[in-house]
């Protein structure tokens, strides 16, 4: 350690070096040692005196801990929104996993929120669990103010809330649709503009937006879901527009047929149908997408990357 200690620590082991040494010269060694003690303290010099080990030991202890603390403060804080299952569990366990602090948001599934906490914090990140329904305003103002409350900011957003109300339009009810937009759209634009307001104010951030290939496409029986999604891409857009000046970034991910409880309740006649649509023949992951997020928001070679919708489909829209 003392071919890189710190100030601090090199003052320390100078110290114990000159009080050891005024130790050895009280002892009685001197120019009139007999030859053999003279021996012995050749010998003794050779390796450092016990006090000095001791110091070292002392410094690099002291070190390693103000090194781990020092990681501790520099984690980043990660608010997910829909976290507690599907494609929102997994992005919060890969960044939960990469030693971020993440808050956990639900609306309705408590127990399987605390799970993912749990399981965060046995991979050795931090987690909170918040309820709440990013088509309120207070609820998401409650949400961000958790975060801050507990770690005092945030420093990665990744708005994947997100709900369906599949129907022919002809069908679609106007109640439908806007439930649809309030959360899906509506809800992103009231946790970007909480969150950014921090950002803003350490000129630091990167926002992530889960959309989806039907924003890019449309679907049919999903006018509500793809109108919300083409939105969020506009949106996105536009806040990283806005806000570039403040280092803060703004993508969006478009999935395509990620693996789910719904995909697996798919007859075999239609799941056919669906992976011939898929160059790559298969449904993707929840931890692909995660994968993916992680990188636009912890991979320094993603600063320069802003704006951009992102598909990950197998190469089903291109």
């Amino acid at each position: 350690m003392a071919a890189v200690a710190s100030p601090s620590s090199a003052a320390l082991l100078q110290a114990a070096a000159s009080s050891v040494s005024r130790l050895n010269a009280s002892a009685g060694f001197s120019a009139r040692t007999t030859l053999s003690s003279s021996r012995s303290l050749q010998l003794s010099l050779r390796r450092p005196p016990c006090s000095l080990i001791n110091v070292r030991s002392m410094v690099a202890t002291t070190e390693e801990v103000t090194l781990e603390t020092s990681k501790a403060l520099e984690a980043p804080v990660v608010v997910v929104t829909g976290a507690s299952r599907g494609i929102g569990k997994a992005i919060a366990l890969a960044l939960g996993s990469a030693g971020c602090k993440v808050l956990v948001n639900y609306a309705r599934s408590s127990k399987e929120a605390e799970d993912v906490a749990k399981q965060i914090e046995e991979s050795g990140g931090e987690a909170i669990v918040w309820g709440g329904d990013v088509s309120k305003e207070e609820d998401v103002n409650a949400i961000m103010k958790a975060a801050v409350d507990k770690w005092s900011t945030i420093d990665i957003l990744v708005n994947n809330a997100g709900i369906t109300r599949d129907t022919l339009m002809m069908r679609m009810k106007k109640s439908q649709w806007q439930e649809v937009l309030d959360l899906n759209l509506t809800g992103v634009f009231m946790c970007t503009q909480a969150a950014a307001k921090l950002m803003m104010k350490k000129r630091k951030g990167r926002i992530i937006n889960i959309s989806s290939v039907v924003g890019l496409t449309g679907n049919v029986g999903q006018a509500n879901y793809s109108a919300a999604k083409a939105g969020v891409i506009g949106l996105t857009k536009t806040v990283a527009r806005e806000y570039a000046s403040r280092n803060i970034t703004a993508n969006a991910i478009a999935p395509g047929f990620i693996a789910s409880d719904m995909t697996a309740k798919l007859s075999a006649d239609i799941e056919k149908k669906i992976l011939e649509t898929i160059p790559l023949g298969r449904y993707g992951t929840p931890e692909e997408v995660a994968g993916l997020v992680k990188v636009l928001a912890l991979d320094p070679a993603a600063a320069y990357i802003t704006g951009q919708v992102l598909t990950i489909d197998g190469g089903m829209v291109m």
